[in-house]
């Protein structure tokens, strides 16, 4: 029997630091092992031996998990990484390093369809001058290194991160994809599956949990050598690791906003730096920390500026709908013309979706939200009917009942308000269903499919959605930002943005940036197929405020302009990627409670930076009431901690949180690193 020696172990409870075991197993780091915490039994990995002695008695690990190999010292190290930037319990983040089920190797017969389809191989496109100039300078590249492949929607990023793969296996390395939205995943997956056929693992959350598992050892066990995914696929440990790309690198479903906060994209770039291999982060509208970035010469920058095959980008028509009002003689003959429109239609965009159904084409309408109406109002006195548990108004759904989109709650709607007792409800705003209903009404015989997530709520459901509009045999597409963004459609000619002014006036920083990422992302999907000479793809674009920053630029298809602008305003206030950005949610059932923990807090972050010389630049904005002040039945504060320089933040909220005891039973506080959501 060996001498017991003593061990850092990570184990899964939210503690801030690993714990100290001790133990006579041959141990190394990266090993899964079973120990003893209070008085249950937890999982733990095998950070490194220590000396330190702890003051309190040590325990003995109970013993190794036999299942796992352990994990690559690389890996451990990015793991270490992530706990410690973004604040989070290393045990904790750990857990998602490995699958959500025992490896067994009896199998179920399964009724689904395969994760990853068998289809033919396809031949290989000619590439243009710009995708060969890309490849070839991107795979001069030995080790780390960060590349932006900055395309137009429709010039051919896919294939570019295609002939990448191929040559990093051909070297006998792997390969990781992640994609944003599980929208993207059926498209993009037959596109690697014809190049790839069986070499290719995908890991999102529409698979079950068996599904899941068995993709995970498919790539631990090196039988598949790519490995395509949403955020969580960073967690599986792929071998031999030669090229990471990121794909719609923007997307903010790449930030998690639960538990651990990581940002999949930052996540990805920091993993290539340890485990020495190229990052490739792929988008049309890049995010402004990326643009930054490639602007002052961290990433390596690599423009595709043209369509494939020459085709042109559609033109946007911006449609003023405070014109739409009877003033003069023209305008009264238009509103009596077209008096059987709904009022979110106007004449021209009904014009162009008659012209595109005559012709045989498909249109895709879009509109930032679901249900029916956004909300259900009192014309008698005002009232609005909102959720007990959350402080937003409810949504009308399938014209009769009332759901909260945060906390599930519902009720049946009531003709008489309940406030005053003498008005009836009325509904007011737009959903998607409202616009399939009058679709429906408008354009008699024609085939209205609808893509929400009420309407989609599974991968085959999705699946079939897509089919139907390959085939050309849906005519009319209404949907939310599920359809805007990677879809791809051959005889999809029309996009229209319904009411493009519901995001520009959300209360976060970031509402101008992602209307102009939502507006060109979703022009991107109309006219990818025209040949040279027919007429380009139209987008039309409703509005009733042309003159936003976001719409003038994306009008012109503008994104270098946009991007100089928007960052001379973000500058000007600190705000990222020109400063660092902490928020913190001080929230609670108790409203008292909350608001006394949050001032206390902003009391602490005062005196903190009063103490500490370094921290004089750090700004500290609140505490406030969050813009949704309760949810869910929590009451919710916030607190702002901003800093020029990006190396303060995080050692001052480290500090600013101490041991967290001071902090009173009822209430949490969550700390969001680089936060992408405001509300």
């Amino acid at each position: 029997m060996s001498e017991a020696s003593l061990w850092r172990v990570a184990v899964d409870a939210p503690l801030p630091e690993a714990l100290t075991y001790s133990s006579s197993l041959p141990l190394v780091r990266g090993q899964l092992v079973n120990v003893p915490l209070g008085k249950r039994k937890t999982k733990g990995l095998i950070l490194g031996p220590t000396t330190e002695v702890p003051e309190f008695k040590i325990k003995a690990i109970d013993s190794i998990d036999e299942e796992y190999a352990p994990l690559p010292d690389a890996f451990v190290k990015w793991l270490e990484w992530l706990g410690s930037y973004y604040l989070h319990p290393v045990g904790q983040v750990v857990q998602s390093a490995f699958p959500p089920l025992k490896k067994t190797d009896k199998q179920r017969a399964s009724k689904r369809a395969p994760v990853i389809p068998q289809l033919e191989s396809d031949k290989l496109p000619d590439l243009t001058p710009e995708q060969k100039t890309s490849i070839d300078a991107i795979a001069q590249h030995q080790g780390f290194s960060t590349h932006l492949l900055f395309g137009v929607t429709g010039s051919g990023k896919t294939e570019v991160y295609l002939r990448l793969l191929d040559k990093a296996l051909k070297e006998g390395k792997r390969g990781l994809v992640l994609v944003p939205e599980i929208s993207l995943t059926p498209q993009l997956i037959q596109r690697f599956a014809r190049r790839f056929g069986d070499k290719i693992a995908a890991l999102h959350s529409q698979l079950t949990d068996r599904e899941r598992t068995n993709q995970w050892w498919d790539v631990v066990e090196g039988r598949k050598s790519i490995l395509i995914g949403a955020r969580s696929a960073l967690f599986c440990p792929v071998p031999d690791l030669g090229l990471i790309i990121v794909d719609e690198e923007h997307e903010p479903s790449y930030k998690q906003d639960e538990k651990l906060k990581y940002n999949g994209r930052d996540a990805a770039v920091m993993m290539g730096k340890i485990m020495n291999c190229p990052v490739v982060l792929g988008s049309a509208t890049p995010s402004l920390e990326t643009w930054k970035n490639a602007q002052e010469g961290r990433y390596h920058l690599h423009p595709l500026k043209n369509r494939v095959a020459n085709r042109s980008l559609p033109e946007i028509e911006v449609i003023d709908l405070r014109k739409q009002k009877a003033d003069d003689d023209h305008q009264k003959l238009m509103v009596e013309k077209y008096s059987h429109l709904p009022y979110w239609m106007s004449p021209q965009l009904f014009e162009r979706m008659r012209e595109t159904a005559e012709r045989g084409d498909q249109s895709a309408l879009f509109l930032n939200r679901r249900g029916i109406a956004q909300m259900v109002v009192c014309p008698a006195c005002g009232h609005t009917r909102e959720c007990p548990n959350c402080d937003i108004s409810l949504t009308l759904h399938a014209g009769s009942h009332l759901v909260c989109h945060y906390c599930d709650y519902h009720e049946q709607m009531k003709k008489k308000c309940p406030d005053c007792k003498e008005g009836e409800l009325e509904a007011i705003g737009l959903g998607t269903e409202l616009l399939e209903t009058d679709l429906t009404r408008l354009f008699p015989g024609k085939v209205i499919a609808r893509a929400d997530r009420d309407e989609i709520q599974s991968r085959a459901d999705l699946e079939d959605l897509i089919a139907r509009m390959e085939s050309g045999e849906i005519d009319i597409l209404v949907g939310t930002q599920m359809i805007a963004k990677g879809l791809d459609f051959p005889k999809l000619k029309l996009v229209g943005l319904v009411l493009a002014d519901v995001g520009f006036n959300l209360p976060d920083f970031r509402a101008t940036e992602r209307s102009f990422q939502l507006m060109t992302q979703m022009s991107g999907r109309s006219g990818r197929h025209v040949k040279e000479g027919e007429s380009p793809g139209l987008v039309i674009i409703q509005t009733f405020n042309t003159e936003h920053d976001s719409l003038v630029f994306a009008r012109n298809h503008d994104f270098e302009g946009f991007a100089a602008h928007e960052l001379n305003v973000r500058e000007a206030l600190n705000y990222p990627p020109c400063g660092k950005l902490v928020s913190f949610r001080i929230q609670g059932t108790k409203l008292n409670a909350v608001e006394e923990t949050a001032r206390l807090l902003a009391r602490r972050a005062h005196s903190l930076k009063a103490q500490v010389e370094k921290y004089k630049a750090v700004e500290v904005l609140g505490p406030a009431e969050a813009a949704l002040a309760k949810l869910r039945g929590q009451f919710r504060y916030h607190l702002l901690v901003k800093s020029p320089q990006g190396s303060l933040t995080n050692p001052f909220s480290r500090q600013l949180l101490g041991d967290q005891e001071w902090v009173p039973s009822g209430v949490k506080i969550i700390i969001d690193i680089d936060p992408m959501n405001l509300l």
